[in-house]
């Protein structure tokens, strides 16, 4: 059974910044696309970034293009979210998610219980 930990969130001041960590287990992923999403109180869930196990290929959208770098160690099997110049917007909470189908920026089968990250003004 695949299970997705993420830790890192927390509070931090606008302009600061947060590294997001996302533990995968229970399955072999080097062909997994993987990815963060968030969700803010009255807004829909959202992708932020995605990563494709295999070749590292990632895709940003717009919601945090330019203040997010999306990684991954292999040899963990562990997923980052690196995010720099937070601003208060970006208050939410950070989910990871792991596709098995390799499908960069869809939201795949498995998800993890998420971590609050809140950025106050």
């Amino acid at each position: 059974q695949v299970q997705l930990v993420e830790s890192g969130g927390g509070l931090v001041q606008a302009g600061g910044s947060l590294r997001l960590s996302c533990a995968a287990s229970g399955g072999t992923f080097s062909n997994y696309a993987m990815g963060w999403f968030r969700s803010a109180p009255g807004k829909e869930r959202e992708l932020v970034a995605g990563i494709s196990w295999r070749n590292g290929g990632t895709y940003y959208t717009n919601s945090m293009a330019g203040r997010v770098t999306i990684s991954r160690d292999n040899a963990k099997n562990t997923l980052y979210l690196q995010m720099t110049s937070l601003k208060p917007e970006d208050t939410a909470v950070y989910y990871c998610n792991a596709d098995p189908a390799g499908r960069v920026g869809v939201e795949g089968d498995y998800w993890g219980r998420g971590t609050q990250v809140t950025v106050s003004s």
